[in-house]
């Protein structure tokens, strides 16, 4: 029987654990959709909750519409933000079986069955007739052309100073989009471009605006109105006002409606916002944020301020270093332990060849003892002559190692760079302390330093005279 080894990186999941996965990857991946189907297996239940399901010709969702989205007489929608003037009838009540409609929601997943459903938000009729026909042809079409091509889009400038506002004056959207403009961010100026936003000319004002505005004052172009039904909204799915968008200079942030509407000029912009109050917040960092990002900029340039000091710091203390080691006075100090010690050794050198000199003195004290004895006469002219030739060799024994002490004594003195000073001369060195043996590497202005026997003189070069002989002679 085949065998089927453990995965290789040794996870199993427990069917709560994958069913978690699943569902953070659907909420993930489906965070907001628009389904369109035919309702069946409708079911109300005394909780409030509202199941059934939705169907075509191949595929079946099941569906729920909670009991908190299906609330009547409500006039603001918590979903879209839209304040009804008459409050429109709970989405639940648009139900029935065997009728089409248009579902918005979020994808969920139900772990005691393991099943996914849809978490119905919205309910509209799938009547929307030609306009909605018109719309899907309409995207088609400029897809086809790019308009909606992510690689295209520009992102927005971070805090924009100057901004160009398309809008209508008596709007709601405006004043929300100016309040938040006045509460974050920097400070911005802001110009206004009025138009109309739905109706007859209402295209061609958007158009005309977005030329003018696109010029090369503003940074940032805003186009946002209201929410609205889709025949409200139809100015912004026109073709001449997604091209304009798509050909603007500038790049274009666009806030249509509610979070549920979308038009071809929201998803031609650049970056879209889910309302008009979205788009000031999308333009402009809260104050708090701003106030933040400059105490980490703050924080973020003192520690390299610290670096770069301890870096110069450490450069600094190497070079000292080194100038300290090379500088004349260290290396006399060098020299004259080198002389110590050479004296150390010639010292100790002469008294090992005297002692040498007293030990061989010793071992032949005998023998000149016995040869006087043999021969007085001869050992006393032996001894004698044997005393000579040893104070002759001790002699010229010291002679010649008082001269090596000498020889090292002014090779020594010869090497002092501090003993032609004395004698009237002068060490010359340039702004870096570095020794001039040429006129070659001066210019005139420089500053230069001339060291005495007794002290420095500083100096400026106010000319340069070369030796031809001597560059001759080279």
């Amino acid at each position: 029987m085949p065998t089927h080894s453990l995965p290789e990186d040794g996870i199993i999941l427990s069917v709560r654990a994958l069913t978690e996965r699943l569902r953070r990857t659907l909420e993930a991946r489906f965070p907001f959709v628009w389904v369109r189907g035919e309702v069946t297996n409708l079911s109300r239940p005394a909780s409030g909750h509202v199941y059934f399901s939705l169907k075509d010709a191949e595929a079946q969702l099941q569906c729920v519409c909670f009991r908190s989205r299906n609330l009547q007489g409500r006039r603001f929608d918590p979903l879209t933000g839209e304040v009804y003037e008459t409050p429109p009838p709970a989405p639940a009540e648009l139900l029935r079986n065997g009728l089409e409609v248009l579902c918005a929601g979020h994808i969920g997943v139900y772990a005691p069955r393991g099943a996914y459903q849809l978490l119905v938000e919205l309910v509209q009729p799938a009547g929307a007739g030609g306009l909605a026909q018109a719309f899907e042809e309409r995207k088609r079409l400029l897809a086809a052309r790019g308009y909606f091509a992510l690689e295209r889009k520009r992102p927005l400038p971070f805090d924009p100073q100057r901004v160009a506002l398309i809008t209508s004056p008596s709007g709601a959207a405006i004043h929300d989009f100016l309040e938040l403009a006045r509460q974050r961010g920097s400070g911005a100026r802001i110009r206004l471009f009025p138009v109309r936003v739905q109706g007859e000319g209402s295209a061609e004002d958007i158009v005309r605006a977005l030329h003018e505005a696109g010029r090369g004052w503003a940074e940032v172009i805003v186009l946002i109105r209201g929410g609205g039904s889709l025949e409200d909204l139809w100015t912004f799915n026109e073709e001449d006002v997604a091209t304009a968008v798509f050909q603007s200079p500038v790049p274009v942030l666009a806030g249509v409606g509610h979070e549920v509407d979308v038009t071809l000029a929201d998803m031609t912009a650049d970056v879209r916002a889910a309302t008009p109050s979205h788009a000031a917040q999308l333009l402009w960092p809260s104050r708090a944020e701003l106030a933040q990002r400059t105490d980490d900029l703050e924080t973020a340039l003192r520690h390299a301020a610290l670096l770069a000091v301890e870096r110069r710091a450490r450069v600094l203390d190497d070079l000292t270093r080194r100038l300290d080691w090379c500088a004349p006075g260290r290396r006399l100090e060098r020299l004259a332990r080198q002389a110590d010690m050479a004296a150390g050794r010639l010292h100790a050198a002469m008294r090992h060849n005297l002692d040498a000199a007293a030990l061989r003195l010793e071992r032949l004290e005998p023998r000149l003892h016995r040869a006087f004895e043999r021969e007085p006469d001869s050992r006393e002219a032996a001894l004698r002559l044997l005393e000579t030739r040893l104070r002759v060799a001790v002699a010229s024994l010291l002679d010649s190692r008082r001269l090596r002490l000498e020889c090292l004594d002014a090779a020594l003195a010869g090497k002092d760079p501090e003993a032609p000073l004395r004698r009237g001369y002068a060490l010359l060195r340039d702004g870096r302390g570095r020794a001039l043996g040429s006129v070659a590497a001066l210019n005139v202005g420089d500053a230069v330093a001339v060291q005495l026997r007794d002290g420095r003189v500083d100096a400026v070069v106010t000319g340069l005279h070369k030796e031809q002989s001597h560059e001759k002679s080279r």
